[in-house]
């Protein structure tokens, strides 16, 4: 088990996470890498740095960051005004896929859910991500529901 270091993202972080939302065939299309970094995602950081119920999260190891998340604390009034978390975002550097390293963050972040008092953790995974789908349910996750998008 290698050494990491889970924290919230600082704006510093920025490159190396778009990096690591860019490193794969989905994320190379919907994501823009180059060199200085889009105004927007300075723009989308900021909002979710502000706001108290979302923490962006990354996994360092030896002063590399290596994974990310975004964890979302939802306030609802069905299920007895239950809270949730919602975790979207989630990326492993390539080179370390496999090593453990998503457990250990999955793991970081359902325990960061259950001290905000959440009921349920949730996510969706684009269903061109086998893998994903598989890392997830190992997790325990179950695909209780079907998920709909409206691209605006």
């Amino acid at each position: 088990m290698i050494d990491i270091t889970i924290r919230r993202a600082e704006f510093q972080d920025l490159e190396a996470i778009i990096a690591l939302l860019a490193d794969d065939a989905l994320g190379q299309a919907r994501e823009d890498n180059s060199r200085p970094l889009s105004e927007r995602y300075a723009t989308a950081f900021e909002a979710i740095d502000r706001d108290p119920n979302q923490l962006l999260a990354v996994v360092e190891h030896s002063l590399t960051i290596v994974g990310c998340l975004q964890l979302t604390f939802v306030p609802g009034l069905s299920r007895l005004g239950m809270w949730r978390g919602q975790i979207e975002s989630v990326r492993i550097a390539s080179n370390q896929r496999g090593s453990g390293l998503g457990q250990r963050m999955f793991e970081w972040a359902i325990s960061e859910c259950r001290a905000r008092k959440c009921g349920l953790v949730q996510l969706t995974s684009d269903k061109a991500r086998p893998d994903a789908i598989r890392f997830y349910e190992g997790l325990g996750f179950t695909a209780s529901h079907e998920g709909f998008k409206l691209e605006l």
